[in-house]
């Protein structure tokens, strides 16, 4: 199928120089009090600081109404009982100290992190979803939820959840992470750190846990400023999943996002998408230093590398010949809570190799 090509992108050190700039700024003005806005938000909190230092953020003003992937909705208070349906979101929720407005959880992509397995416990409903898959919608609204809290917006149709204006005339919200949006004008091009941020500051407003969200992002501003990104100039490809024809992360997405700040050339960076079908005679002909491998329950790294090493064509791949593979979890490959942490993780991976 025909891809959009990007232009050529600037060099790895070239983006990181800029990338350690936008984060120098970007945490000069969380140290003065501000606080990032999420699209849609209808004003930005006005925060003050107090006389010792802390950054405080004024109370959410309801009815709230957001633009949420060119859907409009309406919150007339905080939501108190969610149904989330993929990782990112129950994650999103507990990362917040909102787990207990979980009644219910969908389609996890994998055990939560160890950082928040405390939080986690307290949910009966994270260890147990309602579904692998996602749910119909009469299981949905069964659980009488206020709001739906979607990681993709394909979560909320007639065939899956329930779509979006029908939820809404019963008096169910919906909340698609703004990541995730498709439609031109909503879709991130390219996804950055910033977008993820906007979207932890609209789910604090969407829940008046404004000060939760700026604490977060500010402490995860300081995590991602701390990462050296990789200066050998490396290439690399993010192998997700599919045998015969792969499929890997493009130029828009979260892995996009990560190698960029590891300092990593994605080989696949100039199809304008987020994931993309990539034949395998393309990522042969781009022989790249690394692979990224998404490690997955039903599709693991280590049957990633078995079926590398096992096909003469990419056996001989300058990253499977050296065996130069980085792995990462599946939950950490969408844009959420976790990426920080991907990108710390993925950074000591790569700063181990050959060294």
């Amino acid at each position: 199928m025909p891809q959009n090509r990007r232009p050529a992108r600037p060099s790895p050190a070239a983006r990181a120089g800029a990338a350690a700039t936008v984060l120098v700024l970007a945490l000069a003005a969380c140290s003065s009090g501000d606080v990032v806005g999420g699209p849609g938000t209808p004003a930005d909190p006005t925060p003050s600081a107090p006389a010792d230092g802390a950054t405080t953020v004024t109370s959410t003003d309801y009815p709230l109404t957001l633009d949420d992937c060119g859907f409009e909705v309406t919150f007339d208070a905080a939501p108190e009982r969610v149904v989330t349906i993929k990782s990112s979101t129950t994650e999103m929720l507990l990362a917040l100290g909102l787990g207990d407005r979980i009644v219910a959880t969908a389609f996890p992509d994998g055990p939560v992190p160890e950082s928040l397995a405390d939080a986690a416990a307290q949910v009966p409903a994270v260890a147990d979803p309602i579904s692998d898959q996602v749910p119909g919608a009469e299981a949905v609204l069964a659980l009488e939820p206020d709001l739906v809290y979607a990681g993709w917006e394909s979560n909320l149709t007639a065939e899956g959840a329930g779509d979006r204006g029908t939820l809404a005339q019963l008096g169910v919200a919906t909340y698609v992470s703004p990541a995730a949006c498709k439609a031109p004008g909503y879709m991130p091009d390219p996804l950055t750190f910033d977008d993820l941020f906007a979207e932890i500051t609209e789910v604090g407003e969407i829940f008046d846990a404004q000060q939760a969200a700026a604490d977060l992002v500010a402490e995860q501003r300081a995590t991602l400023e701390g990462v050296t990104p990789d200066d050998r100039d490396l290439t690399a490809l993010w192998y997700s999943s599919g045998d015969d024809i792969p499929y890997v992360g493009a130029g828009a997405g979260a892995p996009q996002m990560i190698m960029d700040a590891v300092g990593l050339e994605n080989v696949a960076g100039d199809v304008e998408d987020t994931w993309t079908s990539y034949a395998w005679e393309e990522a042969i002909a781009a022989d790249p230093d690394v692979l990224v491998l998404v490690d997955a329950a039903w599709n693991t790294a280590a049957s990633k590398i078995e079926r590398l090493e096992s096909n003469p064509a990419t056996a001989e791949m300058t990253a499977v010949r050296e065996g130069r593979y980085l792995t990462v979890p599946f939950p950490a490959t969408e844009a959420g809570v976790r990426t920080v942490d991907a990108v710390v993780d993925l950074a000591a991976q790569l700063e181990a190799l050959d060294r």
